[in-house]
C-alpha cells in the first residue's frame, strides 16, 4: 500500500492520489490530509470528490468523513456509467471534475458525472476557465472531455450544478514547443441575476480587456440564476499554439471594473513573461497529473506549491515527472 504525506499540502494531495490509486489499482494511505492548511482534514469538496471516485472504481473506503486527516483508499474496477453528487456547500465543482478527469485514459465506456455545489468559488478555476481553457487544451491532445453547466453557484450558498462527461481517451503526449504569435482575446463574464441591474458582467468585461494590440475575438456576457450573488470573469489569450487563461471573481464591495482589471493585468503579466511560458501556471498545476500519464513536456511560468507537491504524488506512484527551474521560468516534463 503506498502511503502519502498530506502535511505540506493541501487537497491537491489527495485528489493526485485517490486519480493515481484508481488509475494503478494500488491502495493508498493518505495521512496528515491538507495538514499545511489552517483547519487540516477533509472539507465536503474533498468527501464529495472521494465518494464519486470510489463509486466510479469500486473502492472500499476508512476515514471518509468530514474533518478526518486519515484516508485509506483501496480502489477496484472502473465502472462507466452515469453519477451524482452534492457537494452540500459551496465547495468547488471544478475540483471534483478535476479527480475524475484523468480517468479517460481508462475508461472503457462512457462517464458522465453529475456534482453539486459551487461552479466559481475562490482557490479552484472558474467554470469559464475549466470550460474554455483547461478542456480545450485536453481535446486537442486526444482527451474526451466536456462540462455542461446547468446552473451557476457562488459563495457561500453554492446551489450550482454541472455535468462532466468524458469518453475513452488515448492522449498524445502533452507537448507544446513553444506558444507562437498571439491571436486574440475572449472575455467571459458572468453575473447572477441580482447583479444585471448594475451591469455588472458588461463592468468586468469591458475592463478585462488587456491592451495587447490584437483582436478581442469573443466577447461573452452572462447574467444566470443563482441562489446567492456573485460574478466571475475570464480572459483567455489564444496563441497560435496553445491558450492561457486568467480570472477573478467578484467580491462585495470591489467594483466590477477592478475584478476585470486584476484580470487583464494577470493576462498583459503572462504576454511579457520572459521566459514565454505555453500555459499559465493554475493550468500548469492542472496538466501535471495526465503529463506524467502521458509524456510531453511544458515550459511553464513558475514553479508554484501546488506543482511541487503534485509531482511529489506522482513521484511516490512511480511516475518519472520532473520540474526544473529554467531561465525566468521552469519546465515541466515527463
Amino acid at each position: 500500500m503506498r502511503v502519502i504525506d498530506g502535511s505540506d499540502g493541501g487537497g491537491q494531495i489527495l485528489r493526485s492520489s485517490l486519480t493515481l490509486s484508481a488509475l494503478t489499482g494500488e491502495p493508498v494511505r493518505i495521512e496528515h490530509i491538507r495538514g499545511s492548511r489552517p483547519t487540516p482534514g477533509l472539507k465536503p469538496q474533498h468527501l464529495a470528490a472521494v465518494e464519486t471516485i470510489a463509486a466510479v472504481c469500486d473502492a472500499t473506503v476508512e476515514g471518509a468523513a468530514i474533518e478526518s486527516e486519515e484516508l485509506v483508499f483501496e480502489p477496484g474496477d472502473l465502472t462507466p456509467g452515469e453519477y451524482s453528487v452534492d457537494v452540500g456547500t459551496a465547495g468547488s465543482i471544478t475540483l471534483v471534475f478535476e479527480t475524475l478527469l484523468p480517468l479517460a485514459v481508462a475508461l472503457d465506456g462512457p462517464l458522465s458525472v453529475t456534482v453539486t455545489g459551487g461552479t466559481d468559488v475562490k482557490w479552484s478555476p472558474t467554470m469559464a476557465h475549466y470550460q474554455h481553457v483547461k478542456l480545450p487544451l485536453c481535446r486537442r491532445f486526444g482527451l474526451f472531455a466536456a462540462v455542461e453547466e446547468q446552473r451557476a453557484g457562488f459563495y457561500p450558498r453554492g446551489g450550482g450544478e454541472a455535468t462532466l462527461h468524458l469518453a475513452p481517451s488515448d492522449p498524445d503526449p502533452i507537448a507544446i514547443p513553444e506558444r507562437g504569435e498571439l491571436q486574440g482575446v475572449r472575455v467571459y463574464s458572468t453575473e447572477s441575476a441580482d447583479l444585471a441591474g448594475a451591469n455588472v458582467a458588461a463592468r468586468q468585461a469591458t475592463a478585462a480587456v488587456p491592451d495587447l494590440d490584437v483582436p478581442t475575438t469573443e466577447r461573452v456576457v452572462r447574467t444566470v440564476d443563482s441562489p446567492c450573488a456573485g460574478s466571475a470573469v475570464c480572459v483567455r489569450l489564444d496563441y497560435a499554439e496553445t491558450t492561457a487563461g486568467f480570472d477573478t471573481l467578484g467580491e462585495p464591495g470591489k467594483p466590477a471594473e477592478d475584478v476585470g482589471k486584476v484580470a487583464a493585468t494577470e493576462a498583459t503579466e503572462f504576454r511579457e513573461h520572459a521566459a514565454s511560458p505555453v500555459v499559465d501556471e493554475h493550468t500548469a498545476d492542472q496538466l501535471a497529473l495526465l503529463l506524467a500519464l502521458c509524456g510531453g513536456e511544458l515550459r511553464i511560468p513558475r514553479v508554484t506549491p501546488h506543482v511541487e507537491t503534485n509531482v511529489s504524488v506522482m513521484q511516490a506512484f512511480g511516475y518519472e515527472v520532473r520540474v526544473a527551474e529554467h531561465d525566468a521560468g521552469a519546465i515541466l516534463s515527463a
